[in-house]
């Protein structure tokens, strides 16, 4: 039975903009459904998709330019209101005859913009807003088909609307938090000129996906991997609402883990939820394979492959096992081109997306593949999962072996683990767990002299780092209080053996990644 999904009732055309996910993640806080979809879309697709409006979404390129990406001029035949975003703009006016060129200056960051026509996509708006700019092109004058909806002091076309179609470009980004009453413009779009329904629930998503699991398995046996994280566990949560006693979970401890990860898996699942788990003790096997690996992506190659090995041979112990579920969001396949009508080229590979079903021989299962990160949490919610589980920080998959830098050992990933969770407990006890993105600590293979009561040592150094990001592309580091800082550093220096040194890392995502490995 093939899947049938909720009605995309809005198309964002991905022109390789790094807030392309941020604009559809913006039109669903709407309860409208969207997707993102790749830029040269045909337009004979798009009919038979049948949304009530097109995002053209902003990207790196100048439309003048041999080899830009372009869309299917015929879009715009199709009666539908389309809303251009930066370079979506570019194109739009460029596809219709207005000329784009450099401009005299580029703007990146804040401005602000005066409004001129408070209809429409500006509806309800003051008159001057707080907009955020990232481009050095601009369409310098309208012509006869534009009219001019706001400006700037650098840009006298900040946002422009056809006289006679509803075609609509702005030059700023309403997706990012910075521009103020994003949210709304994006809104009246969607709702004023679109009128789409805002009829997207994830109360109704739920009841849907229950009904089709129940169809799809059958009386067939499915295995779900936890991991720890929430994605996997509201896979779990969510199977076992549908098929009940078929569904049976492997977790494999491989050493790796966060502290206490372990007996909070086995808790919410075994105790809380009853399902059929079956923990897997795997340290020795995985700490023996990593011994002398010290070069990051070895290591994942190590585990990933180790990983394979130990999952096979406890699945192979489940009897009328069918299918494997995985806890894949809808990231993780926009960015590995697995979406049908998605972009095709992948920024990288996830090891959720694809491979595993087809080393064991199982049929994917993937119920979370439409949902964003902040979606599946909400759902998780809904199912009756600890907000233990649902708001804990991302981990990597290769756990802490991409957080002990050099040579792992058990003795430094206990270390680490230890000035991990005293991080932790320390942001918990300050009520700003939920307000940082993500936070962790990384064992680095420093070492320096230090003076503890009469004795020299020399001992390892703790990096602490802490970030706050909407949607983990970009981040900036957070500015936690410093008492809290030295009280953290305090701690781990007097509670963890081996480490004398504790820095906090303020480097930003780019240039820096949000791990160390």
């Amino acid at each position: 039975m093939a899947a049938v999904g909720p009605t995309k009732q809005i198309l964002v055309f991905d022109f390789g903009g790094q807030t392309a996910q941020l604009i559809a993640r913006r039109i669903r806080e709407q309860n409208v459904y969207c997707e993102i979809v790749r830029h040269d879309l045909s337009a004979s697709r798009v009919r038979e998709i049948a949304p009530k409006g097109l995002i053209f979404s902003g990207g790196p390129a100048s439309v003048y330019e041999a080899g830009a990406p372009k869309s299917d001029p015929r879009l715009y035949e199709l009666g539908l209101p389309i809303l251009g975003i930066c370079y979506g703009m570019h194109l739009m006016c460029d596809t219709l005859g207005a000329k784009v060129e450099p401009g005299r200056a580029r703007e990146f960051g804040r401005t602000e913009a005066t409004i001129l026509d408070r209809t429409d996509l500006f509806a309800e708006l003051p008159d001057r807003l707080t907009v955020w700019m990232s481009h050095g092109d601009k369409v310098p004058f309208a012509d006869d088909q534009f009219a001019v909806l706001a400006k700037t002091s650098e840009c006298p076309n900040t946002a422009v609307r056809h006289r006679s179609k509803p075609f609509f470009g702005i030059q700023f980004h309403p997706e990012v938090a910075h521009t103020s009453f994003g949210g709304q413009i994006l809104r009246n779009f969607v709702l004023r000129v679109c009128q789409a329904s805002s009829d997207w629930r994830l109360e109704d998503f739920l009841a849907a996906e229950v009904t089709r699991l129940k169809e799809r398995i059958g009386k067939n046996r499915v295995v779900c991997g936890l991991s720890g994280g929430v994605d996997s566990a509201v896979t779990a949560a969510l199977l076992q609402r549908a098929v009940g006693d078929r569904l049976a979970c492997i977790f494999v401890d491989h050493g790796l883990l966060r502290k206490g990860e372990r007996e909070l898996v086995e808790q919410t699942f075994r105790d809380h939820f009853h399902a059929d788990l079956h923990t897997i003790d795997a340290k020795d096997e995985f700490l023996s394979a990593l011994q002398g690996e010290t070069e990051p992506q070895a290591k994942r190659s190590v585990i990933g492959k180790k990983f394979i090995d130990v999952f096979r041979r406890e699945a192979k112990s489940i009897p009328d096992a069918k299918f494997l579920a995985q806890g894949t969001l809808y990231p993780d396949v926009i960015e590995s081109g697995g979406a049908v009508d998605g972009p095709a080229a992948a920024i990288k590979l996830h090891h959720n997306v694809g491979g595993l079903p087809k080393e064991l021989g199982f049929e994917l299962v993937e119920p979370l593949r439409n949902l964003f990160k902040d979606e599946a949490r909400k759902l998780g919610l809904e199912l009756g999962l600890p907000e233990t589980i649902v708001w804990r920080h991302p981990f990597p998959g290769p756990g802490l072996a991409v957080r002990c830098l050099g040579e792992i050992s058990e003795a430094r990933l206990e270390a680490l683990r230890e000035a991990d969770a005293i991080f932790l407990e320390e942001l918990v006890a300050a009520d700003l767990y939920r307000k940082v993105a993500q936070a962790f600590a990384v064992l680095l293979p420093v070492r320096s002299v230090g003076v503890m009561g009469d004795y020299r040592t020399y001992e390892e150094t703790i990096a602490l780092r802490a970030v706050e990001t909407t949607d983990f592309m970009t981040a900036e580091w957070s500015h936690l209080p410093h008492d809290l800082l030295a009280k953290v550093s305090t701690r781990i220096v007097n509670e963890v053996r081996g480490v004398n040194r504790v820095v906090y890392d303020i480097s930003t995502k780019p240039p820096a990644t949000i791990e160390w490995e």
